[in-house]
Parts: structure tokens; sequence; C-alpha cells
């Protein structure tokens, strides 16, 4: 499963970086629509986390029946909701697009681009829902075969559409959208192939299902969604801070944005790995292997996130000079790799407190601290960093931002594991 995520995220920088080929304004257009594709996969994340719950308990509890019609629920009712909320993106796309700060020549870029890329967005959130089918019937395997897979799909239509063959001079920024939906579509009809016989999906007595099991949904959804779709939040007055720069500062943040998700493949794996295992403990009210745990991914991802950053902010020039072409695009993302990949370590400290939180009966906790992140240290300080010092102090701001969250975080966990009931110890006579 590690894999896969690795892959997937290899797959949307790749994108990126094809697109960067086209130029700055193909590249602005793309990131400009970031902030909304992450909208769609804050509601996909919270409706496959709720499911999953639902559904590994239904199993658990011998329930296989509820466990089949709740994987029907999820095909059905969160396809239909996606496709709301695509059709919805589509419709008020030129007013959001303007507020965010797109020119008219990048909104009319935009236009033929989005409306191949919304689609594949909603295929590849109906192919998630059933990705979170397998997680919850115990099978992480397929879901991460799967994500290789169509990342490697990507990977080969990507230039091919893009770029053109022999005398064919392909499709431009709407080539990457192609690939990007024939990947999912792809990855779709495997998908249906792999459900074939397993019975998860079972349309009979759907609707009682649904009085049954609504009320249980919307209680792990809900903090769940809202958790997903700070992010986008955020993600869309920084966008709109970030294009009072330009476009290139725009097609930089963009590019940003992708390597940064990449680069912090290590904490989404600890965020995946280690709730299973604070559950447990949990469950046993086994605080010291609680304590043990969060010190030693702590201590892994500030070491590793630290490193690798630091890396990245030496070699910040001649890897900006890869990724993108154009020489004011170098400039703008040689600044943010400098200043922001060193703070991933302390950032990836609150993400995994969030995550750990929800293992550990702490939902609330967990939503305050995303709002805490992001409202609270990463936008002000974002937008203190520009006021003062430009570009340069927004990508300051960004860097000092995650500082400030992940030790606000920890400060917190730390808080709420001393009001938790520790048993003590037997003492040695």
């Amino acid at each position: 499963m590690a894999l896969g995520v690795m892959a997937l995220l290899g797959f949307y920088l790749v994108d990126s970086v094809f697109v960067a080929r086209l130029g700055t304004l193909p590249l602005a257009a793309q990131s400009f629509t970031f902030p909304l594709a992450f909208l769609v996969i804050g509601v996909q994340v919270g409706v496959g986390i709720a499911i999953a719950a639902l559904i590994s308990r239904a199993i658990g509890a011998e329930q296989h029946d509820d466990a089949n019609r709740l994987g029907a629920l999820v095909l059905a009712g969160g396809g239909a909701l996606l496709a709301l909320l695509v059709i919805l993106l589509w419709l008020i796309q030129g007013p959001v697009f303007a507020l965010l700060g797109a020119s008219e020549e990048v909104q009319a870029m935009i236009r033929p681009y989005w409306a191949l890329q919304l689609p594949a967005m909603w295929i590849g959130g109906v192919v998630y829902f059933g990705y979170s089918l397998f997680r919850a019937h115990g099978d992480t395997r397929f879901p991460g075969m799967m994500m290789v897979l169509t990342s490697l799909l990507n990977l080969v239509l990507d230039p091919l559409l893009i770029f053109g063959v022999g005398d064919w001079q392909g499709m431009g920024l709407e080539g990457a959208a192609l690939a990007t939906l024939l990947s999912f579509c792809i990855g779709g009809l495997l998908l249906i192939w792999a459900l074939r016989g397993r019975g998860w999906v079972q349309r009979r007595g759907m609707l009682e299902q649904v009085r049954k099991s609504a009320l249980p949904f919307l209680h792990i959804a809900g903090p769940a969604m809202v958790s997903q779709l700070m992010p986008p939040l955020a993600a869309m007055l920084a966008t709109a801070l970030v294009a009072r720069s330009g476009e290139q500062a725009v097609a930089a943040w963009g590019m940003a944005s992708r390597l940064e998700s990449f680069s912090i493949v290590l904490v989404l794996g600890m965020t995946m790995a280690l709730p299973p295992w604070l559950g447990r403990c949990y469950g046993r009210r086994d605080w010291d292997t609680v304590q043990q745990l969060m010190k030693v991914g702590a201590i892994m991802v500030i070491g590793w996130q630290t490193l690798l950053g630091l890396v990245l902010a030496v070699l910040a020039v001649p890897l900006a000079n890869v990724l993108v072409d154009t020489a004011s695009v170098q400039g703008y993302l040689a600044v943010l790799i400098r200043c922001m990949p060193p703070s991933f370590g302390l950032l990836g400290v609150c993400m995994l407190v969030v995550s750990a939180s929800n293992a550990l009966g702490w939902p609330m906790r967990a939503m305050l601290l995303s709002f805490l992140r992001l409202f609270l240290c990463y936008l002000p300080l974002l937008w203190l960093g520009f006021e003062l010092g430009g570009f340069g102090g927004l990508a300051l701001g960004a860097g000092f931002g995650n500082l400030m969250a992940g030790v606000m975080a920890w400060m917190g966990y730390q808080q709420a594991l001393a009001t938790v009931d520790v048993p003590l110890k037997p003492q040695n006579p």
C-alpha cells in the first residue's frame, strides 16, 4: 500500500513536470485547479474513511450481509455525491478561478482542461471507493498494485497525449487530463473485474441499510470530511495570495505543492501504519507502548524529513531547473524549495499527531489541531511573510508556519496524554 501511495504521488508530480514543458501559462492553469481538486479528494477520503470503518466493523461482528450492502451503497451513494460535486465545480468555475486570481487568458486554458479533468476526478473517486472495499476486507495489496499500475499508465500516456507522436502535435494541457482519465478508466475496469464473484456488493436491501447506517456514517464521515476539507480551503486562500506575485509564481507554487506531497511519503506511510497499532494499545489501555510508538515515529519523521529537506534546499537551483524550463518560474521555485522542505520534519510531526489522535479516541482534538495548523500557524505567517518580504517572505512564512504547527501539535499531544488514566506499573520487590 505504501508503494502504491508513493506511485500515486509520483504520478501527480510527473504530470506537472510534463505540463511545465508546455510553458508558464499551462502550468499556472493547472496549478489554479489544484485547490478545487483537493476539495474532491477531501470528500472522497472522508467518505472512504467512514465506509471502511463501517464495513470492517460489520465484518468483525459477523454481519456479512450488512457489509456487502454497505459496499453497494458506497459505490452508488459515493459516486452520486462526487458527481454532484464535480457538476457544481464546473458550473462555478468562472467566478471561483477569477477569485483565485486567474487572468482571462489562463481561464481560457483552464476550461478545456477542466472539462476532461473533472470526469477523471469523478472516476478516480469511484475507483478509490472500490479500493476502500478491499482495505475494509483486509486486502491492501490489490489497491497498492492498482495505484502503481495506473501511475505507470499515466506515465506512458502523458508524453504521448501532451506532446504527440510523429506528425501529430498532441493535445497540450488537455492531453494531461485525458491521460489521467484513461488511466482511471482502465483502473475502473480492472476494479470491476476484481470485484466480480466476491459478493462484496449486494444491492438487495440497500434502502433498509441506508436507514440503519446513516447516523453511524455521518458520525464518522462528518468530522473526517471537515478535517479533509480544511486543507483545500487553505490552499485556495494561499493560491489567491500567491497570485498577487503573478502567474509565474502560481506555476512555481503548483509545482512545489506536487514536490511537497511526494517528499513527505514517509510521513503519509507513518500516518497509515501507526493508527492500527495505536488503536490496539488504546483498547488495552497500554499507554506506555503508545508513548514509545509515538516517540519512535516522531524521531523517524523529524530525522528523515529534516535531512531530506536540507538536501533539497542545497540542490534547490539545479532541481528547479530540472522540474521547469522557464527561467522566471525556476527562480520562484528555487526560493520555495530552499525555504519550505527543511520544515517538513515538524510538519510531519503535526500530521502524525492528528492521525494518532483519531486512533486514540480524540477525534475533536484531531480536527482542532488541523484547524489550528492551517488557520493559526500556516496562513497567518504566509500572509505576514508576503506583506513584509514579498514572495521570499511568503516562502519563509510557510516554513515557519510548519515549524510552529509541529511544536504546537506535540505539546497538545503531551497535554492530552497527561489527562489519561495511565495504569501504574507493578513495582519490583
